[in-house]
């Protein structure tokens, strides 16, 4: 009976989902077992017939998960289990299977697989958010809008130089992701305890080959596991992804608010209720989803962490945490990425609401254009800088517009004509290079 959200199908999308159901799991075993019997076939230390037919058998469609269970509700081991069960399947050739091998040769190296498919899921989104982002970032480059800094109005800045700012960042996870994959995506055949005693006078050939075969890098040296700074680093990267989502989300969230009302996530008029009693409600919910699920995410570096220590060459306090970890953290994180294209690719914009709040400091926001505009008349600029502090105090205490306070004051009215104060208090004219830079963005490759 399902019982968590991703196991309701609440929360997941299907092809990550797919990577990390039960008989998937199985399949990649096997996988590795095939490769394994293959391998010791090349070099010699078994026929090479019983090779092929273990590499033929390790199949889900001969090696059933219901029979792996039974096997292991009586012996109380998992790849015991599955070693018996696949040996079944190969007659006389069962014998070699698993030869010289110990289970977390066999599990560490299907992790690595597993992951190198939901890496190129997660990638795959990665790079069609970034895309959105470009898309985004070109039709609102001159988008004009308040930038804010602790929640104030600080200086103009564009739509599009803001979701260039994004697109930098989510650049930034594909390259720390593309970098990790030499360290993550590594497997091991190296027996109980690392030794490869086991293996025979080949076992490192043995290793290279299964590597080879499944597409994987050989771990430089392992004990009986292959060392979790590998998961860690991984999950770590995943929680920072989760954490920029979030930060996205926050930020859309923070502008639907009614006060603000800049920018909205996508709302079925025809059909979506915002709430069971208020008929008016259209809440950021799908932004607040993001926010909810991405501190799952992050919460699950902790535990990926802590898996990094281990008594000796290994103990099982890893085994149980990362039936959780890696397959909710790709799951949850991958889920969100899609929420988020979805997102961005149809936000609602209100370029005149954000015309609108530019004049809600009735102009005090252009205070440092007009400081500028008066040290280019040789005012000095720690006195222009106190004098317009002063004034834009005056200005909300008197609730009057900025340019009246500055047309009224005798320095700034002896330096600056009424069309200067216009020009300097007009944010179209104070965007420095944003433009230029959601543009730029862009168009990166």
């Amino acid at each position: 009976m399902p019982i968590l959200p991703i196991d309701t199908r609440r929360y997941g999308t299907p092809e990550m989902l797919k990577i990390f159901e039960e008989e998937t799991r199985l399949q990649k075993l096997l996988d590795v077992e095939a490769a394994l019997a293959l391998a010791h076939a090349q070099v010699g230390n078994i026929p090479k017939d019983d090779a092929e037919k273990i590499a033929a058998m390790a199949s889900t469609k001969y090696v059933k998960v219901d029979r792996v269970k039974a096997i292991e509700k009586e012996i109380k081991h998992d790849i015991a289990s599955l070693v018996r069960a696949l040996s079944e399947v190969c007659g006389e050739s069962g014998a070699y299977v698993h030869l010289g091998a110990t289970s977390y040769d066999i599990v560490d190296t299907a992790n690595a697989l597993q992951l190198k498919d939901a890496l190129e899921v997660i990638e795959r989104r990665l790079h069609a958010f970034k895309g959105i982002l470009q898309k985004q970032a070109m039709q609102y480059k001159d988008t004009v809008m308040i930038g804010r800094t602790h929640g104030q109005h600080a200086l103009p800045i564009t739509l599009g130089f803001k979701f260039a700012v994004w697109g930098h960042e989510i650049n930034r996870h594909l390259q720390r992701i593309e970098e990790s994959k030499k360290r993550v995506l590594a497997g091991k055949i190296s027996g109980a305890v690392g030794t490869q005693a086991g293996l025979g006078e080949h076992a490192a050939e043995i290793q290279t080959l299964v590597m080879k075969r499944l597409g994987l890098h050989a771990a430089e040296i392992s004990t009986q596991i292959v060392q979790r700074d590998r998961y860690a680093e991984l999950i770590c990267i995943y929680g920072m992804v989760a954490s920029s989502l979030e930060n996205f989300a926050t930020e859309i969230r923070e502008l639907q608010r009614p006060e603000i009302a800049e920018v909205f996530e996508a709302f079925e008029a025809k059909k979506q209720v915002g709430s069971s009693t208020m008929p008016h409600k259209q809440n950021p919910e799908t932004c607040e989803r993001v926010c909810g699920l991405a501190r799952i995410v992050r919460s699950l570096t902790m535990p990926a962490l802590e898996n990094m220590v281990t008594w000796h060459e290994r103990d099982l306090t890893q085994s149980s945490a990362e039936r959780f970890v890696l397959p909710e953290s790709s799951i949850l994180l991958d889920y969100i990425l899609t929420l988020m294209c979805d997102i961005v690719a149809n936000l609602r914009v209100d370029s005149e609401r954000m015309l609108a709040n530019l004049s809600v400091t009735q102009g005090r926001a252009m205070s440092e254009s007009v400081m500028m505009a008066l040290i280019k008349k040789g005012v000095n600029r720690q006195e222009a800088h106190e004098l317009l502090r002063q004034l834009t105090i005056k200005s909300a205490s008197e609730k009057r517009p900025f340019k009246q306070i500055l047309q009224e004051d005798r320095l700034v009215s002896s330096k600056l004509g009424e069309k200067e104060i216009e020009m300097a208090l007009d944010p179209k004219n104070y965007l420095g290079t944003a433009v230029k830079q959601a543009e730029k963005f862009a168009e990166s490759a």
